[in-house]
């Protein structure tokens, strides 16, 4: 299992200058790698890697929800 990458740089969705975005602190039974960073013009970024529900619900809020609903 190889480790995360522990920043990502992409481009800036407002002013195209490129963003390094840090890894966030998750926890072990994380189903998503969530990685967030601030751009110079003041835009935030969030992306994330991992399960797909996770990651869309991390990049919308900003938040990871560790709950596992078992249906």
């Amino acid at each position: 299992m190889s480790k995360p990458a522990r920043t990502l740089t992409f481009k800036c969705v407002k002013c195209n200058k490129p963003v390094t975005l840090y890894l966030q602190k998750v926890s072990a039974c994380s189903h998503v790698q969530p990685y967030q960073g601030l751009c110079a013009c003041g835009e935030l970024r969030r992306h994330a890697t991992g399960q797909a529900d996770a990651v869309k619900s991390f990049v919308e809020t900003g938040e990871v929800h560790h709950h596992h609903h078992h249906h």
